[in-house]
């Protein structure tokens, strides 16, 4: 079967009425019905991450099984980990679903979910009572709500009790976030008998949460909501279960009771809400960006999810709440971990799109780290404005790399002399592109970036003078040496040419000849062999015009034969000894971080291999079926593939550790524009296009790319100016 019908046949119900309403050459912008997911079955023991929800102020995700929410916060308010003690960890999902007085997850039955960008989507049967649900985060409100039915499947008479375990847990926290959402393990709790509610009350005060239903339940306890059914055969019920956070108790359970009986209109306006958040981001002067972004014109299902996917994923990132120090920002990850910090790293690996989106965004982000120091941090967190954790080496290459997509999309030249902190922006870049100088301490003529902490964490070999960002040194001093030419600094423009040209040629000195991996060398000089992706795609796509065509070509083998998989690939080769350091799926054996594939694509058309990477992006697509891109997906060969074929999302727990979603997914838009659709879109001003289709729709469009306050048309014969 070909990877187009593969593709089609994975493609849930709800995509495929939206194509056939679009035509023959679909331009139309996503909707949030039309980015439903395939329908996921699990049962508890399964390692899987259930799908989240935002409204742009906070986030939820749902927990296994048909009712149960977990993670929900709304910074600086939080329902989350109530204890960091592995001894002494209290699980934090509240709404867990009893039938008749036991566990429904225990009894291992499936549960099926389907995500959209709006709701997410629930359904299990125990003992013939079917509980189906819809969970929303109704726009602008610190709450999540539950619509759940209750439908006897049997052929007799039913009855039946439902019961909700409630937990607590909320806390109100202004201090920096640290990995995992913030909770209080035990909460004050009370049951209001006027609201038929429970309510959680902080120990430190100024934090609430009140978790109750309507119709209201038939027994309330201060930890359960239970309700009593007596149904036909084939009768429904329903009710409404919700949770919601505030500073005082009254405005929690305010907000609670809203949440409960305005459900109907709270899902519509969710739905409103992301398909006028869609719309916006096609959309030439829309009041949500600062720009927008170009659509997709294509009769090619798969390329096509692709990129709605990228795009959807950057949304789930983005937060507009007003306890944001720097005002509207885009979070790494979510729902679980590191909900309000931003990663240098991860967010110079989405840049493209957020130039051409949200421009403006993005320049106040990158002066929020020009004025921290990036060589003590990996990123910051918009409650405080701090610095979080410890210097990530690749922090002088995301600088440079963001600051290059702001420039050549917007043409805004003059930010070039804004001062910044205590220097001028182009000060700040040449200082990231030669600060490599300061870590050649071992006279190899090469940085050393250090241990494994400052590099890919899960991968112990991977550490010191690594191929990877040693390239990207070239290409940062390339890049700065451009931007100092446009500036009529000619002197300074060549002394960093020629300084990257040599570095180039030391580079080249860690390549391990036939096998098209690369070598880490160790402060005393000795090399040790590592078959990671992270070599493969960062080398191709910085210095590839200095590599040979018989490295390309083994580096290619190397990657189709050790790293690629059918819809996903794996971060480290099953060849290399250090697998059994980690399962870690972001960076090791088992699977793949967000962005490796994106810039793995990237990789294969700096090679010359256009088709190959178009049938490998068919397959990807297949992944990106299950809502936004996760930080971590398991590659096939380490577990079973998701529904559809695509490779599973990571799961959140231990030893996995990767959240649902990962800003990094919104990369695929790279490969697709500079790969597929070759366009050259260069600091000068000068946007040229060389597709390379390579079986892919000869009639596709990429319409109204905006390139320096101007919009132009891609095609098959090339890029011309829209009128």
């Amino acid at each position: 079967m070909s990877s187009r019908r593969e593709f089609l046949a994975g493609l849930p119900a709800a995509a495929l009425s939206q194509r056939s309403r679009a035509g023959a050459l679909p331009g139309d912008i996503p909707t949030a019905e039309s980015n439903a997911s395939v329908r996921m079955t699990h049962r508890f023991g399964d390692v899987y991450g259930p799908p989240g929800l935002t409204n742009f102020l906070g986030c939820v995700q749902s927990a296994l099984d048909a009712t149960a929410v977990r993670a929900l916060s709304f910074p600086p308010y939080a329902q989350g980990e109530m204890s960091m003690d592995p001894l002494a960890n209290r699980g934090d999902a509240t709404g867990v679903l009893f039938v008749d007085g036991e566990y429904a997850a225990a009894r291992r039955e499936t549960i099926e979910f389907q995500w959209f960008p709006d709701r997410i989507e629930r359904r299990s049967t125990t003992r013939a009572i079917e509980i189906a649900s819809t969970t929303i985060l109704p726009p602008a409100r610190q709450a999540v709500a539950v619509r759940v039915r209750v439908t006897n499947r049997s052929a007799a008479r039913r009855r039946t009790e439902i019961k909700l375990v409630l937990q607590g847990g909320v806390v109100r926290s202004v201090a920096l976030w640290d990995a995992t959402t913030p909770g209080e393990r035990f909460n004050n709790v009370s049951v209001d008998d006027g609201r038929s509610a429970v309510v959680f009350g902080s120990q430190q005060g100024h934090a609430f949460s009140a978790q109750g239903a309507w119709p209201e339940p038939s027994r309330v306890t201060p930890g359960a909501l239970a309700f009593d059914f007596d149904l036909g055969p084939g009768e429904r019920r329903e009710f409404v279960f919700a949770v919601a956070l505030g500073d005082t108790e009254s405005t929690a359970l305010d907000a609670m009771q809203e949440a409960a009986r305005g459900f109907d209109a709270f899902e519509a306006a969710c739905r409103k809400q992301w398909d006028d958040t869609l719309a916006a981001a096609f959309t030439p002067g829309n009041t949500i960006f600062s720009g927008y972004l170009p659509s997709l014109a294509t009769t090619d299902p798969g390329i096509r999810r692709l990129f709605n996917t990228a795009l959807i994923t950057l949304l789930f990132q983005r937060r507009t709440t007003a306890a944001s120090v720097y005002g509207t920002t885009y979070v790494t990850l979510a729902p679980r971990y590191w909900e309000t910090t931003s990663f240098l790293w991860d967010t110079s690996l989405s840049a493209m799109m957020l130039a051409l989106l949200d421009p403006e965004v993005l320049r106040r982000m990158m002066e929020t780290w020009m004025e921290l120091d990036v060589h003590k941090h990996f990123g910051t967190e918009y409650l405080t404005g701090a610095g979080v954790g410890p210097w990530y080496s690749v922090n002088d290459f995301a600088m440079c790399r963001m600051a290059r997509e702001y420039l050549r999309w917007t043409g805004d030249r003059a930010w070039l002399d804004r001062q910044v902190g205590n220097r001028n922006v182009i000060d700040h870049l040449v200082s990231y592109a030669t600060h490599w100088r300061t870590l050649d301490t071992n006279g190899h003529g090469l940085a050393d970036y250090g241990g494994v902490e400052n590099l890919l964490e899960a991968v112990s070999s991977y550490v010191h003078e690594v191929a990877s960002l040693n390239a990207a040194n070239v290409w940062c001093l390339r890049f700065v040496s451009q931007v100092l030419t446009l500036r009529g600094d000619t002197a300074g423009s060549s002394k960093l040419r020629a300084e990257a040209s040599a570095l180039a040629r030391r580079v080249l000195d860690l390549y391990v000849p036939g096998k098209g991996i690369w070598h880490c060398r160790l402060p005393d000089g000795r090399m040790q062999e590592v078959r990671h992706c992270y070599d493969f795609a960062t080398v191709l796509a910085t210095i590839g015009q200095d590599l040979s065509v018989s490295q390309k070509k083994e580096m290619v083998a190397f990657f189709r034969r050790e790293l690629q998989t059918p819809a996903w690939m794996r971060a480290l080769s099953t060849h290399d000894a250090d697998v059994a350091f980690s399962v870690r799926p972001d960076h090791q054996w088992t699977g793949a971080y967000a962005a490796w594939p994106a810039i793995s694509l990237t990789a294969l058309y700096a090679a010359g291999e256009p088709a190959l990477a178009l049938e490998w992006m068919h397959g990807i697509a297949r992944t990106a079926t299950q809502g936004p891109i996760a930080q971590a997906h398991f590659s096939e060969t380490a577990f079973d593939p998701e529904t559809g074929g695509g490779a599973r999302k990571s799961s959140s727990d231990m030893p996995y550790i990767n959240d649902w979603s990962c800003i990094s997914g919104s990369a695929f838009l790279d490969p697709i524009v500079e790969g597929l659709f070759g366009v050259n879109a260069a600091l000068d001003g000068a946007i040229t296009a060389a597709p390379r289709f390579a079986g892919f729709d000869p009639k596709a469009e990429l319409r109204g790319l905006r390139y320096q306050g101007t919009g132009y048309m891609v095609s098959a014969s090339g890029v011309r100016r829209e009128r």
